[in-house]
Formats: C-alpha cells, sequence, structure tokens
C-alpha cells in the first residue's frame, strides 16, 4: 500500500484518533495533578474553636476564608462556659481548602433535668447505680435507727426533702437518709427483758 493510499485509509484515521484520544486524557490528567498540587501548598490548619462563642468562631474564620455550620447543642457540660464550642469537625490542626464549613456543637446554658428514681426501702448498693446512671450525684450519708441496715429511708436535694419523681437538676447532688440496722436488735431485747419481767413470780 503507498503512502497516499494508507493516509486516506480507514487504518489510518482509526490509529489517529486513538492516539488523539490518549493525548487528550494525559493533558486532562496532568491538568488535575497540577491543580492538586497547586491548591496543596493553599492548605488551611483548622484553628481550635473550643470555649470560642459563635461570635467568636465567625470572626476567627472570616480571617481564614472558612465558614461554620452550628449543628446543635449538648448536654450541660461544667468545663466549658455556657453557649461555648465544645465539639468541632473537622478536629483542630486538620488540612483543609478555602471555603470549608467546620461544624461545630456548643454548650448548653445549664444542666437539664432529670426524674429522681424510686429508691426509697431500695438499699445503698442498689442506689447509687441509679443515681449515677442518671447523672446524678451521692451527697451526704446520714443514719437513723431502722431494721433495714443501709436501706434508704429519705432522698434530700438541697435542703429539701425530695421524693420519687420529683424533677432536679442533672449533676445535683442526691443527699440519703438510710437506716442504722440497729432498732431491731434493741427492741427485741428490750422486749425480752420486758417479757421475763413479767413472767417472774412475786415473792
Amino acid at each position: 500500500m503507498t503512502l497516499g493510499k494508507y493516509l486516506t485509509s480507514k487504518s489510518f484515521f482509526k490509529q489517529l484518533l486513538l492516539a488523539l484520544g490518549i493525548v487528550v486524557v494525559l493533558v486532562f490528567i496532568l491538568l488535575q495533578w497540577l491543580s492538586y498540587t497547586t491548591d496543596h501548598g493553599n492548605e488551611i490548619t483548622v484553628p481550635d474553636l473550643k470555649k470560642l462563642t459563635e461570635q467568636q468562631v465567625e470572626e476567627k474564620l472570616d480571617e481564614l476564608n472558612l465558614e461554620y455550620v452550628l449543628l446543635d447543642t449538648v448536654d450541660f457540660n461544667k468545663d466549658f462556659p455556657k453557649y461555648t464550642v465544645v465539639q468541632q469537625d473537622p478536629l483542630p490542626g486538620a488540612k483543609v481548602k478555602d471555603g470549608r464549613k467546620i461544624y461545630i456543637k456548643v454548650n448548653s446554658a445549664d444542666f437539664g433535668l432529670v426524674t429522681v428514681p424510686d429508691l426509697i426501702e431500695k438499699t445503698l448498693r442498689q442506689a447509687e447505680p441509679s443515681l449515677l446512671a442518671l447523672g446524678l450525684e451521692i451527697g451526704k450519708k446520714t443514719y437513723k435507727p431502722y431494721l433495714g441496715k443501709d436501706m434508704v429511708l429519705e432522698m434530700h436535694s438541697n435542703g429539701k426533702k425530695i421524693k420519687p419523681g420529683d424533677k432536679v437538676k442533672k449533676a445535683s447532688k442526691i443527699d440519703l437518709v438510710l437506716g442504722d440496722g440497729k432498732v431491731g436488735f434493741e427492741e427485741s431485747e428490750a422486749d425480752t427483758i420486758k417479757n421475763n419481767t413479767d413472767t417472774e413470780p412475786a415473792e
């Protein structure tokens, strides 16, 4: 086949199109690589936003050309001022592109309320995990005469008597009045002495 016929043949055009396709793909890959390496040098380090107010977050991120999205409030954390950032995503130190959104959650204004469980006539061993599971704390423990040792007789919070079903703030201290377990023995001993005295014959 002569050169002139080959240049006008279908085989030549197929190979030409294939070569052009390969060139286009290579150019595309090269441009993507250049774009990545160029942007890579412009990455921004995410700052630590914890304990900042929403206004402070906005000002700080504006300086870095980043944005933020407030997702939610979380249960009050006494280690953070109210209405300040408790959690963020991405975390501090992460590398992000220009204009990236930073998602934050802020602290509530105060502890939420929880319902006081029914612990009356439950043992101290049963009462403690029930209170801790609700985020409550064990306060003072006082004792008074009662047959059941370490049996819960009363509950108090901030000096006031509370009952099952009442609402108290999470992290409140619950003071417990417990049985000392001695009254049964003392009464039994007193009854025995009395009965023996009553049955002794008169001289």
